[in-house]
């Protein structure tokens, strides 16, 4: 949970932020796009702490850092929602037979007086497909920690001359969108 924070308290960096990757954590499905809004209830500018409340009154604060823009742009009553998605695989190819190509990301902020922004990751692993549903298309993969994940892929012919069992370097992309609006 720590480490979801600090992933938020990065994230604020380009405008605001809570532990919504919470939700987060559970595993995804087929490009599922985990959503979650927050209220905040208090701010502490002196010491960039925010208080956001969730749905169900459970409450988090989370320190913005100095590199967070547009803090002062934030109120109580604002809504902060996240949107985490997960699992859009760009690339299949059999592993090893190229190098694996470095983790990249990116930054977006938002414009407008409120924060928000989005951070994209992508990044290359190397796993082993467990199945394969050509009519998503999606593939289903075994990471080297037994961890099981589903990516829906973006070409289907990606797919093409692949089976259960195989072992592939597979490209995959992340994203956390956050946005601030005004109380209604």
């Amino acid at each position: 949970m720590k480490m979801l924070i600090m992933v938020v308290a990065t994230t604020l960096a380009i405008g605001s932020g809570v532990s919504t990757i919470a939700a987060a954590q559970k595993p995804t499905n087929t490009a599922e796009v985990v959503s979650a809004t927050f209220t905040i209830t208090a701010i502490d500018a002196a010491s960039r702490l925010v208080t956001l409340k969730d749905k169900d009154g459970a409450s988090q604060q989370i320190v913005c850092g100095p590199e967070v823009q547009r803090f002062d742009q934030l109120k109580v009553g604002d809504k902060v929602t996240f949107r985490y998605y997960e699992s859009i695989a760009t690339a299949i190819r059999r592993a090893g037979s190229a190098p694996l190509a470095p983790a990249s990301a990116g930054v977006t902020r938002t414009p407008g007086v409120k924060p928000g922004g989005t951070i994209a990751e992508q990044l290359t692993a190397t796993v082993t497909i467990e199945a394969i549903d050509p009519k998503v298309p999606s593939v289903t993969v075994r990471t080297e920690d037994g961890s099981k994940l589903s990516f829906k892929v973006d070409n289907k012919k990606n797919l093409e001359g692949y089976k259960p069992g195989d072992k592939v370097d597979v490209t995959y992309t992340q994203a956390l969108a956050i946005s601030v609006a005004s109380p209604k």
